[in-house]
C-alpha cells in the first residue's frame, strides 16, 4: 500500500496546475534575484594574487583566459588535505559539462584551492575531471574572500563566514559527526579540515582592471549543486538523514 496520498488523474491535475502557479512565481522571483545580483557595485582588486596553473604562474586576470567574466569555485582542499571534501566533489562532478558553454559564452568557470597544484590535478585526474584548478597556495586569495582561516582566527572565534561571525555549524567544539565523518574522509582533523570552506565567487575583467562582482557561501551553493536541483524534483524530494553521499569513485558497485 502506497505510504503517500494518492488520489484520480484530475485530483493530480488540479493539485499540479496549483503547484504550476507556484513554481512560476519562484522562477520570476529567481529572475528578480538574478537581476539584483548582477546590480551589486563592483569592487576594483587592486591586490596582486599569484597562482599556480597547468601552464605555470598566473595573476587573476589571467585566470580569465579571453573571457570577460570568471567563475570561481572555492573547492575545499587545504594545503594538508589528501583528498578534497566530498561536498566540493559532488558539486565539481557537474564543471565539465557545464564549462565548455560557459566557455563560449564569455564566461571562463575554474576551481580554485590552496592545496599544491600537483595535489589538485593528481585528485583531479583520479575523479576523471578537467575542468581547471589553480592553486592558490602562499597567497591570501582564499583568505580575503572568506572561504579561508588561520590557526589563530580559529582559536579565538574570529571567523566570518558568509557574512557572519557566528552560529556555523563548522565552528562547534566538539565538532558535529558530519564535519569530523568529512574531516577523516580528507586525511585530516576536524579543526585543519574546516579551516578552509566552500564558496563561489564572481569577477569581471574591464579595460584591464579586474572587479570583484559577487560571493555567496554555505546554502547558497545549493544553486549548483546540480544533484540537489534533481533530487527536489523526485518523489522523495532529498530524503536525507546524516551525510549520504561520497565521492563518485567509492560508492559500492551495484
Amino acid at each position: 500500500m502506497a505510504t503517500h496520498t494518492t488520489g484520480t488523474r484530475e485530483d493530480w491535475r488540479a493539485a499540479r496546475i496549483e503547484l504550476l502557479a507556484a513554481e512560476k512565481e519562484h522562477t520570476r522571483r529567481g529572475d528578480a534575484l538574478a537581476q539584483q545580483r548582477q546590480a551589486l557595485p563592483w569592487v576594483r582588486v587592486d591586490k596582486m594574487y599569484r597562482f599556480e596553473t597547468e601552464e605555470g604562474g598566473a595573476t587573476l586576470a589571467d585566470l580569465f583566459k579571453g573571457r570577460s567574466q570568471l567563475l570561481v569555485y572555492h573547492f575545499m582542499f587545504g594545503p594538508d588535505y589528501a583528498a578534497g571534501c566530498p561536498s566540493c566533489s559532488s558539486i565539481a562532478d557537474g564543471f565539465d559539462g557545464i564549462a565548455v558553454h560557459l566557455a563560449n559564452h564569455d564566461v571562463r568557470l575554474m576551481a580554485v584551492s590552496r592545496a599544491p597544484l600537483a595535489k589538485l590535478l593528481a585528485y583531479r585526474k583520479r575523479m576523471g575531471w578537467h575542468f581547471p584548478w589553480a592553486s592558490s597556495n602562499g597567497n591570501d586569495f582564499n583568505f580575503d574572500f572568506n572561504v579561508a582561516f588561520t590557526t589563530a582566527q580559529q582559536r579565538a572565534g574570529d571567523i566570518e563566514y558568509n557574512y557572519a561571525r557566528s552560529g556555523h555549524a563548522m565552528d562547534k567544539n566538539p565538532p558535529p559527526a558530519p564535519v569530523a565523518e568529512f574531516a577523516a574522509s580528507c586525511g585530516t582533523d576536524a579543526a585543519t579540515y574546516t579551516r578552509d570552506r566552500p564558496g563561489l565567487s564572481a569577477f569581471v575583467l574591464e579595460d584591464g582592471v579586474v572587479y570583484h562582482t559577487y560571493s555567496t557561501y554555505a546554502r547558497g551553493l545549493d544553486g549548483v549543486w546540480g544533484m540537489y536541483q534533481w533530487l527536489d524534483r523526485a518523489p522523495k524530494g532529498r530524503n536525507e538523514a546524516g551525510i549520504w553521499w561520497h565521492r563518485h569513485d567509492e560508492y559500492a558497485q551495484s
